[in-house]
């Protein structure tokens, strides 16, 4: 999956491009480590995102700088709700999110926590 090309899309948003994490959330991500950010990101997409019906679909995703790094990726990389998965990731809404779509979702938002890390 080429998600730096992804990436490169999502940043000529204005909006999508004003989401970073601040230094305590990079500390955070530093200190936690990419497996256990990792397993976040899946436990979180896993909950969250990936119904097949989602009661409060487009307010899922907390946006605070003070909450979790995986949500702030969400919405730099428009996966914070299943209107913005179909729009920017042509991902159907209404039926549940396969492994590979989960697996596609958080290969994104660890990609980008990376990049805004600094972490390879």
């Amino acid at each position: 999956m080429n998600y730096e090309l992804i990436l490169h899309k999502l940043q000529l948003s204005k909006f999508r491009s004003s989401f970073h994490l601040n230094k305590t959330m990079q500390d955070y991500v530093k200190a936690k480590g990419l497996p256990k950010i990792t397993c976040d990101a899946y436990d979180l997409i896993t909950k969250r995102l990936a119904p097949k019906i989602i009661l409060n679909d487009g307010r899922q995703t907390p946006m605070k700088s003070n909450s979790h790094p995986v949500f702030i990726a969400q919405h730099a990389c428009a996966c914070c709700c299943r209107g913005c998965l179909y729009k920017w990731h042509h991902i159907p809404m209404n039926k549940e999110l396969s492994k590979e779509e989960i697996d596609y979702i958080v290969g994104l938002l660890i990609t980008w926590i990376k990049k805004e890390t600094k972490i390879s």
